[in-house]
């Protein structure tokens, strides 16, 4: 049995957080919960971190779901408490993008968490749904409302009410992951986006997550009000001048660059 469920490592501008109860499939009891919610206060204080990781430890899941044997002795207040849920608002609006990386199994509470996520990496063996039903409850920690937002209602409808299970290559034709590769792969290809990601202006990035976060909640003329607020904001940023400046630049040494070639032919 792994001695802490979560662990951090940063390197550089990354963080990478890895959830480590793989003798129970990475299955999300109280402890990684709490556990998790501490790693995402610290990196959410830690201003050199630009995006972050998220993994499940070995190979055969991602999070196979809530620990079925806790979820069993939880009652309503439990319920409206919202122990899950409020971990996976928390990562949906953490202040840098956050990454999962998914292998093996992704379901029920595994699923809604990396919904919560703003990116999905899939290795081929990944596998996602929404077996609540089955046991007689709801995906009711963001299952109900992320599902539909990603992959459209008859989708989540589908998903929730048969409780089927979706291959990688089907979670990418509906939305649901962003990208699918090699199963051995896929801890470097999120690195890989992660790092994609910190390389952008770090400001412009936290707008754009928190604007696309909140767009899908409310109605079009708010949307871009939303939408004109952030851009008003980073219009005024010495970031946004800096990089348009060496843009410019650069465009201004090529073109020279150009001309002095195109001269000497």
């Amino acid at each position: 049995m792994s001695p802490k469920p979560v662990t951090v490592l940063k390197e550089g501008d990354v963080a990478e957080v890895t959830i480590d109860r793989r003798e129970k499939r990475n299955a999300l009891n109280l402890e990684t919960v709490k556990a998790l919610h501490r790693a995402f206060e610290d990196l959410a204080g830690d201003e050199t971190v630009r995006a972050v990781v998220l993994a499940g430890a070995g190979e055969r899941a991602f999070v196979a779901g809530a620990d079925i044997a806790e979820l069993e002795r939880r009652g309503a207040l439990e319920s409206l408490a919202g122990i899950n849920a409020r971990l996976f608002t928390r990562i949906e609006e953490h202040p840098v993008p956050v990454v999962a990386a998914v292998r093996g199994w992704a379901l029920g509470g595994g699923m809604e968490l990396a919904m919560a996520c703003d990116l999905r990496i899939a290795g081929k063996s990944a596998r996602f749904g929404q077996p609540e039903l089955r046991l007689g409850i709801l995906p009711a920690a963001g299952g109900m409302h992320r599902l539909p937002a990603l992959a459209g209602m008859g989708v989540a409808k589908d998903l929730i009410l048969t409780g089927r299970i979706l291959s990688a290559e089907e979670a990418l034709c509906f939305g649901i992951v962003s990208r699918v590769v090699e199963d051995d792969e896929v801890l470097n290809e999120a690195r890989g986006a992660a790092r994609e990601i910190a390389g952008m202006a770090p400001l412009a990035s936290r707008l754009a997550k928190r604007v696309l976060n909140a767009l899908w909640r409310v109605r079009p003329d708010q949307a871009f009000a939303l939408e004109s607020a952030a851009q008003a904001v980073l219009f005024e940023s010495e970031e946004k001048r800096r990089r348009m400046r060496a843009f410019l630049e650069r465009k201004q040494k090529e073109k020279e660059r150009g001309g002095k070639e195109g001269g000497s032919a």
